[in-house]
């Protein structure tokens, strides 16, 4: 990272470094949101069931990214001191905890049907969301070394390659669910099984690109990530597990309160849920944004610590903030302007529940405009918190604003005042916006302040170090 640049400065090398992360975040989504699509054209409640299964699947994988997430912070901070040992250890350890986590996800994925019957999910829908998950599980494991290598590479500002491999997985993943989904190119029709068979498939292929980059290409050897991958270190273990698991539980907090607003939505029936699945389809695409630039501010917030430039780090804040509200308002006014043609995107047009669809999406995406702002400044926040490596606060805010407040709020206008699905996403946006506040006062009224009496005192024990080393090598009587 460059000292002392302007607010320009800082915009333009955020916007360097975040737009290719940006790129492949979208492309990343348009995956998701090509099997939403597809799965849309192919009937109401496989919908539903994909909305479901999906759902679950990621909150498996949500808290799993949390030692992949570690890594960002912690190869910025190392590589910009030369620490090409700790880029290594921190990234092998990183993957060594998302093996395991993926491990343990299995059993829950696998007998999920009776778990989605027990929270009032409907039987058809239950059963083809396990049958999902049944295969969609397995891809756990790709998925999360993905995660650990994407963090790995961003850190090192290798964001070009990290957006084609992306690109390449959207187009290879649209394929198969064109093929494996309605059986063309003489594929057997396999429906939600297809969707998750092409997910699968997709991760893999992406993995083993990423590894092979990560892992061979020339600039990149000198890390040695796979030389003795078998061998622990226990040490950087405990530190990335340390900083992880915060970021995993925050990443947990929020996506739970979105997954319990799904299954609040699966109470109201099939309709509601995969109406609530196009428009959060949709919302998710332009957050997207916003998170590939807080991963952007996460690596520069993390090479101005280690190099205890904090004024720039403040000015890049700014920027980073400013570029964020910038996108806002631009998707804000799409969802406002047009929201019938962003949700007829994801419904046939001979879809005889077409109507419904429609009339509950577009209410459900002018809620979503409601919280975009506020989701926006809350993962910014979250952003420059992973920058200074302060992850258990911000933690235990999203558990309050996300599960004390959103998810009652949601509960209360969705069924008790009788709001029914814009009632609940009410909630979402209440959670969100308390989220927001709290985690920029965190990071504004403490975090940076903490950060600069840490600076502080390492240049001043530099400084002392370096004189008494001065005086030590003077020659007597000098």
């Amino acid at each position: 990272m460059q000292p002392h640049l302007t607010f320009a400065g800082h915009l333009r090398a955020l916007s360097v470094l975040g737009l290719p992360i940006v790129g492949s975040q979208l492309a990343q989504m348009s995956l998701h949101t090509t099997d939403i699509v597809m799965m849309g054209w192919y009937g109401v409640e496989p919908l539903a069931a994909l909305v479901l299964g999906t759902s679950v699947w990621f909150l498996m994988f949500i808290f799993g990214t949390g030692f992949g997430n570690a890594v960002m912070p912690m190869v910025a901070a190392a590589s910009a001191n030369g620490g090409d040992v700790e880029v290594r250890r921190v990234t092998r350890m990183a993957l060594w905890l998302s093996v395991l986590w993926a491990t343990m996800t299995l059993p829950l994925m696998w007998f999920s049907k009776p778990i989605l019957l027990a929270i009032g999910q409907e039987p058809q829908i239950a059963t083809l969301a396990q049958d999902f998950l049944r295969i969609a599980c397995f891809g756990m494991y790709p998925a999360l070394a993905v995660v650990c290598l994407r963090s790995f590479l961003v850190a090192l500002e290798r964001t070009q390659v990290v957006l084609w491999i992306t690109v390449v997985g959207f187009f290879v993943n649209a394929a198969l669910v064109w093929a494996l989904v309605f059986g063309h190119w003489g594929a057997p029709e396999l429906g939600v099984r297809g969707a998750a068979l092409a997910s699968l498939i997709t991760q893999t292929l992406t993995m083993l690109a990423t590894v092979a980059y990560a892992g061979l290409f020339g600039p990149l050897r000198r890390f040695q990530l796979f030389i003795r991958f078998w061998k622990p270190d226990w040490t950087a273990f405990g530190r990335v597990w340390r900083l992880g698991w915060p970021i995993g539980l925050t990443a947990l907090f929020e996506a739970g309160m979105f997954i319990a607003a799904a299954v609040m939505m699966g109470w109201l029936g099939a309709l509601p849920l995969a109406a609530h699945g196009i428009a959060m389809q949709a919302a998710a695409i332009g957050f997207m944004v916003h998170l590939g630039i807080s991963q952007g501010l996460t690596v520069r917030t993390g090479q101005a610590l280690a190099l205890h430039d904090m004024a720039g780090m403040r000015v890049g804040a700014y920027a980073g903030i400013a570029l964020s509200v910038t996108v806002a308002i631009s998707v804000v006014a799409a969802m406002l302007l047009i929201p019938a043609p962003i949700v007829g995107l994801f419904v046939s047009d001979d879809d005889p529940q077409r109507a419904g669809l429609m009339a509950i999406g577009v209410q459900l995406l002018a809620m979503a405009a409601l919280f975009h702002f506020t989701d926006a400044m809350q993962v910014i926040a979250l952003g420059l918190l992973r920058g200074v490596q302060d992850t258990k606060t911000p933690m235990l805010i999203a558990s309050v604003s996300y599960w004390v407040i959103g998810i009652p709020c949601s509960y209360l206008m969705g069924f008790v005042f009788h709001l029914g699905a814009v009632g609940v996403w009410l909630g979402l946006v209440v959670g969100l916006a308390v989220a927001a506040l709290l985690l920029m006062w965190r990071f504004w009224g403490q975090s940076i302040h903490t950060a600069r009496s840490n600076a502080s005192a390492a240049l001043a024990l530099s400084s002392a170090t370096s004189t008494l080393a001065q005086s030590q090598n003077q020659p007597a009587g000098a």
